[in-house]
């Protein structure tokens, strides 16, 4: 009766926004509610094209009809349901001109020019001569229109040939025709043959033509051929300036270094130093002029390239320390050629800042809190553009369980350098358009964990960080230090500390010194439109090999090496974070995660350190399983008839797999369904932990779970709201792993022992 009783709101409520969408319409009006566009061939057309072709065209019909929700006009309900509000503000209000959509109202003359519009488009598409034939049908003062194109075959190229002249331009255009976009055999297409001048005119851009465009081209077709065929001819239209026929090279560089709307360009000579070959205007000598030795591309007498002028531009902007970057060319007065004279003008930013920030977290562990810090900024700290931050910060944070009320508090100082270029011995070079940077950092942290114990950690790296485009960077730390050491434990805390071995590793005293490499691909730092978007975080720690393999230390034969008394931890460790991002729609995507992580101690070691394991369970890991508390293995540290506090459980190995839909409600709310499957292992066997060891049954041991979540974009961040559920418990009777049959949402203690609710900051992955 429960169901019955559902279809019929269910099916009143859709007949409901159905009638009142168009009751308030006038009598002459109607509904638009789409179009169809059928594809209607004389000749032989494949299943994608005529799918793609129909995509296309239907994409150019306008307007847009009312969206649907469940094939209801629930925001066009809405709208009409609001009525016409008093006021500006207020409910009905919000309500009308927010959630709701006014009514598309169909209008002939619309329908009439997207009939020229789509017999347009086929021209472009090489169906020349063809119809477009417009139908529509008004029912209950709604109207859908079907667009039908007769078609005969598509014109494709039989020939194409280029400028035969024997002038500059024309033998440069001659040497790039080879890679064509322009292929014979190819279906005509208005679009490619746009492609194909600006693949040109971006050729001859970086061959010197300074002052070409690609509106100089002009491709001639002859339809009358015959079999549907054309003959391309490109030419060069007559009226193009003489100066585009040119290839030009660099003369003077002049850098004005400290340049505003009020500086007086003419005194350049006066006040100039020439360095290098670059005249660097800089009075109040602001900047040391090997900067811009190592930062600016072009050289005197180089060729004019186009790549090296953005190249240039995009180096000067992200050093850092200009607020304004600008470049000028004019033509050189010499007489000894064609010649560009070129102009920097650098608008420089405010040297020092002292910037306050106010930060709310949310953690894997469960933990929420905030940080209040206060950092000072010299953007050109030795007049060679390096940034020097000095920073001081201050935080709680509070872990809140079911079974606990957890807090830390913490107190830091950080000191950073980073100097842009490569500070080695050895010559290192990129071509990118980023300014490479060697930094060095120093760190002490206080952490205080309520009254029970005290971390101070030092940290101190030098390493470099690279970028070969905006999507792929680089991080090589040569050799990074991280030591730990506890204090002030409360007596009670340590008799825990005596019986329970994860909590003694996780204060326990550390000293890590090694190399790390980092290396970040992501197709998602730039906007675009892009169907598949990919990103990728590949993570390789080495610490203490170089000092065990001096040493020869080995802990199984008592033999250890320390520094401070404490043992140098020797470990590999490697990482990797995969992620696809699939677009179906302009707010609605399938994201989807892999991770693969592995680390082995030996040597000085023969367990990883506590912040180097791998933890499964949590707001961003696997959701259906509290923080960190999953696994190893078929291990469970708890009594699962009464979900005790289940200590961190830190593993060697890691696989992870997630996915979710992602989808827009209304507004700032966004919509998820969600998978997560995976678990951790040790590489060695663990008497204490029995059913941890990674076998060739680790899939046998692989938990599971689901769920679905609001989160609100507010621009500036995302507050994220989840519910999850195991459906797979590896800890169970093999056999028995499997819960869906379990699932009970009217049982208040199976809701208390697998409903996880998530509350947390930013998208997952």
């Amino acid at each position: 009766m429960k169901n019955i009783c559902i279809i019929l709101f269910s099916t009143a409520s859709f007949f409901l926004c159905s009638c009142s969408n168009t009751k308030q319409l006038a009598q002459n009006q109607a509904l638009f509610t789409g179009a169809d566009v059928k594809i209607k061939s004389s000749a032989h057309i494949s299943h994608a094209q005529k799918k793609e072709l129909t995509s296309q065209m239907q994409s150019l019909i306008r307007p847009k009809p009312n969206s649907k929700i469940l094939g209801a006009r629930v925001k066009l309900f809405i709208y009409n349901l609001a009525g016409t509000p008093k006021k500006d503000k207020g409910l009905r209000h919000w309500l009308k001109y927010k959630v709701g959509e006014p009514p598309v109202i169909a209008s002939m003359d619309a329908l009439k020019k997207n009939s020229a519009v789509l017999q347009n488009r086929l021209e472009n598409r090489g169906y020349f001569k063809d119809t477009v034939m417009l139908d529509t049908t008004v029912k209950n003062k709604k109207l859908h229109a079907v667009y039908t194109a007769y078609i005969n075959g598509q014109y494709k190229i039989h020939n194409v040939s280029f400028p035969g002249g024997d002038d500059t331009l024309s033998r440069s255009i001659q040497k790039i025709a080879a890679n064509t976009f322009l292929k014979k055999g190819s279906p005509y297409d208005l679009d490619v043959i746009k492609n194909e001048r600006e693949r040109i005119d971006a050729n001859l851009k970086n061959k010197g033509f300074f002052y070409f465009n690609p509106d100089y081209l002009i491709v001639n077709v002859d339809s009358t051929v015959g079999s549907h065929q054309v003959d391309m001819h490109m030419e060069i239209k007559n009226q193009t300036p003489a100066d585009a026929a040119k290839s030009y090279r660099i003369d003077n560089i002049t850098v004005f270094a400290d340049y505003n709307i009020r500086s007086d360009t003419n005194l350049a000579h006066i006040q100039s130093t020439d360095f290098a070959g670059y005249t660097i205007v800089d009075p109040d000598k602001n900047f040391q002029p090997k900067i811009f030795s190592r930062t600016l591309v072009f050289k005197r007498n180089d060729v004019y390239n186009r790549n090296k002028h953005n190249m240039a531009l995009n180096r000067l902007v992200t050093m850092g320390v200009f607020k304004f970057v600008k470049a000028r060319f004019e033509k050189s007065d010499t007489a000894s050629g064609n010649y560009l004279d070129l102009f920097y003008y650098l608008t420089p930013t405010e040297k020092k800042s002292i910037r306050f920030t106010a930060t709310v977290l949310s953690k894997s562990n469960n933990s929420s809190g905030g940080v209040l810090s206060i950092n000072w900024l010299n953007r050109n700290f030795l007049k060679g553009a390096e940034l020097f931050t000095i920073g001081a910060y201050g935080g709680i944070e509070q872990q809140i369980s079911a079974q606990q009320n957890a807090g830390t508090k913490r107190f830091g100082i950080d000191m950073s350098l980073s100097v842009p270029r490569i500070i080695s011995p050895f010559n290192f070079k990129t071509n990118s358009g980023y300014v490479p940077r060697t930094k060095f950092a120093l760190g002490y942290q206080l952490y205080r964990g309520d009254t029970s114990y005290t971390l101070n950690a030092y940290t101190a790296t030098y390493g470099y960080i690279w970028k070969e485009s905006l999507e792929k960077e680089h991080e090589l730390n040569i050799i990074s230090i991280n030591y730990v050491r506890p204090s002030n434990i409360n007596p009670a805390y340590q008799k825990q500390i005596d019986t329970n071995i994860i909590l003694a590793r996780s204060i326990e005293q550390q000293f890590i010194i090694g190399s790390t490499y980092n290396f970040n691909l992501n197709t998602q730092a730039h906007a675009n439109a892009k169907r598949n978007n990919y990103y990728f975080n590949g993570n390789l720690d080495l610490s203490g090999n170089l000092i065990g393999l001096i040493t020869g230390a080995n802990i199984n034969k008592g033999k250890t090496v320390s520094i401070f008394s404490t043992p140098v931890s020797q470990y590999a460790r490697a990482e990797a974070d995969f992620r696809h991002y699939l677009r179906l729609s302009k707010y609605s995507v399938i994201a989807s995660r892999f991770i693969a992580g592995a680390g082995y101690a030996y040597g000085n070691s023969s367990v990883l350190p506590f912040i180097k394991a791998f933890f499964a369970g949590g707001t961003n890991d696997i959701r259906a399983f509290r923080s960190r508390a999953l696994g190893p293995g078929s291990f469970y540290a708890g009594d699962p008839r009464i979900i005790p506090f289940l200590p961190e459980q830190p593993c060697d190995i890691k696989l992870e797999l997630n996915t979710e839909l992602r989808a827009k409600l209304f507004s700032v709310v966004r919509w998820a369904l969600f998978a997560d499957a995976g678990n951790i292992w040790t590489i060695r066997s663990d008497s204490t932990r029995p059913g941890s060891q990674f076998t060739n049954r680790f899939l046998n041991q692989t938990a599971v779970g689901i769920g679905t979540g609001l989160r609100f974009d507010l621009s500036i961040l995302v507050l994220r709201l989840d519910i999850a559920m195991p459906v797979r418990k590896p800890w169970l009777p093999e056999g028995s792993r499997w819960v869906i049959d379990k699932i009970n949402f009217g049982d208040r203690e199976w809701r208390r022992q697998n409903l996880i609710i998530n509350l947390a900051i930013g998208y997952p992955f």
